[in-house]
This record gives structure tokens, C-alpha cells and sequence, in this order.
């Protein structure tokens, strides 16, 4: 099993930040992504990483960006890092140029399925995110029609679900329509053609930025098996949480733990470590019906 890739300094290069998985530097007019193989889950991150898992997300997002290029601009530049590649070669594959943009504040996530916080929200209220919902949905259930739910950006801790109202307050209703409309069309094409390949695409989280002139793009990454629930549709059954292509393999594996979610994570064992890799290599061959390259 390869060594996981779990952080990356350059001293030559200026860090701008260091998030739960992804470290991004300032290249002057433009900013260089790289994605570890960190894994975090219930917000921490966990002591062993996953092997290849940044490179999966990071061939995902380039998967995507390229399909959804009529439907919605993006920062993605490039994958030539010219010389920085030469000089660090461990960056290839899991990293990518990136423009410079202002970071929208809310999370924009779209669910077609009802799970996670969304299905606890649902049982307490019959509501997501001040969206009223038809009663006798399950768990799992599909949602009449997929659902904007936004969420604010927690620095620390844990995002909060909030209202469409309330991301109009934090950035202006047109531009709160604006990404709820982006949101919604990038979704449904998305999990058009995942589903003809097999994955269900339950919901998923996006970010946007503004340029300079305020055009809005799509950033960071874009539906990988981090930012969304991906579950097989040959599997998928109502009424019970489902299998799937994301890192909730690790995050049931340490609901059996008596682990109180707080730093520092647990160790994982190896083959919870080898089965998450396998997930998230299948999650990519099934979306492009490629291996990793």
C-alpha cells in the first residue's frame, strides 16, 4: 500500500491556507491547489490518511469541471505546474491551478435525497433548511425535486444549516438567486450522467466565488466523494442509510468506537484505510470509466 500523502510544505511557495485536506498557495495571479490525503471526518482530521485520496479528488474535479464548462465557469486553469511540478514531483496529479476569486460565504448544498442532517432536520419538523417537505418520507427517500440548503462557513467547528433567506441577508438576494440557480443546474446535469454510470448522487456540496467584474464561478472542489454522498444505485433501497462510494464507510467504522468526535482522531485500521482507497478508486473509475491515471 503507498505512503499517503498527508501535508506539503514548500518553502519557495507562500501558503495562504492549510484547510482539513486541501493546501493552497499564492502563485501571484493565480493560486496552486493541492489536495492531501488527509481524511476528516465529524470534523476531524484523522491521524492516518487514505492513499491516492487527493489525487482521486483532485482527477474528479478535473472530471467535472470539463463537463460542466457549458453549464457554469470555473476557476480551473491548469494541471501543468511547469516547474513547481518538476521541482515537487508528489504534487502531480493531486494538484491544480486555480484563478484568484472572492470566496462566497455560504456552503451551497444541493440534496435529491433525504439523509444526514437533512433527514434529521425532516423528522423534527418535516422541514430542510425552511423547506417544507411532503410527510411519510424515509430515510433515503428521493425528494420531489432536488433542494437548495444552504450552510454557513464555520472556521471551526461545525457549518449550520440556514434558510435561502438568510444567504440573501450574508450576500445579497440576487446573488443568492443567482447560486441557488448555478447550484440546481450543475446538480441535476451531474447526477443525470452519474446515474447512467450507477452512482446515485444524493446530495452534494458546492462553492462559488466572485471575480474582480462579478461574474460568478464555480470553485474548490467539485462533486468528489468528499463533498458529496455517492451511493450505488444497484443498492440503493428507501427507508435505511445506504452503502457508499464516500468516506461514510469511515465515518460508521468509528460510530463504533467509543470516541467522543474531539481531536485527536483514532488510528484506522489498515483495512478500513485499504477499503476507503478502493471506494474512492471505484468512485472514479465508475464516473469516467477510466482507472486512475
Amino acid at each position: 500500500m503507498k505512503t499517503p500523502l498527508l501535508s506539503f510544505e514548500a518553502p519557495d511557495l507562500v501558503k495562504t491556507r492549510s484547510g482539513k485536506v486541501r493546501e493552497v498557495f499564492d502563485l501571484g495571479d493565480k493560486l496552486l491547489f493541492v489536495a492531501t490525503d488527509r481524511l476528516s471526518a465529524f470534523d476531524v482530521v484523522m491521524p492516518d490518511g487514505i492513499p491516492d485520496k487527493g489525487r482521486v479528488l483532485t482527477q474528479i474535479s478535473l472530471f467535472w469541471f470539463e463537463f460542466l464548462k457549458m453549464t457554469a465557469p470555473t476557476h480551473f486553469l491548469s494541471m501543468d505546474l511547469g516547474a513547481i511540478g518538476r521541482k515537487y514531483p508528489e504534487l502531480n496529479g493531486r494538484a491544480m491551478l486555480v484563478r484568484k476569486c472572492k470566496p462566497l460565504p455560504v456552503e451551497c448544498i444541493v440534496r435529491g435525497y433525504l439523509a444526514g442532517s437533512g433527514w434529521k432536520e425532516y423528522q423534527k419538523s418535516r422541514m430542510v433548511c425552511g423547506i417544507n417537505l411532503p410527510e411519510g418520507l424515509k430515510e433515503s427517500s428521493m425528494l420531489p425535486a432536488p433542494i437548495f440548503t444552504p450552510s454557513t462557513k464555520a472556521e471551526q467547528g461545525h457549518d449550520e444549516n440556514i434558510s435561502f433567506e438568510q444567504s440573501a441577508k450574508l450576500m445579497g438576494a440576487a446573488k443568492a438567486a443567482r447560486v441557488r440557480d448555478m447550484a440546481l443546474s450543475i446538480y441535476t446535469k451531474a447526477r443525470d450522467y452519474a446515474g447512467e454510470r450507477g452512482i446515485i448522487i444524493a446530495d452534494t456540496k458546492f462553492e462559488f466565488g466572485e471575480l474582480p467584474d462579478g461574474s460568478i464561478i464555480l470553485i474548490d472542489e467539485v462533486l468528489t466523494p468528499d463533498s458529496s454522498r455517492f451511493w450505488p444505485a444497484d443498492g440503493y433501497r428507501p427507508g435505511r442509510g445506504q452503502p457508499s462510494f464516500d468516506k461514510q464507510f469511515v465515518r460508521d467504522y468509528l460510530e463504533t468506537l467509543t470516541w467522543n468526535k474531539q481531536p485527536p482522531g483514532p488510528r484506522l485500521p489498515g483495512d478500513i484505510v485499504l477499503k476507503t482507497s478502493e471506494k474512492y478508486r471505484d468512485a472514479y473509475f465508475k464516473l469516467t470509466g477510466k482507472p486512475l491515471p
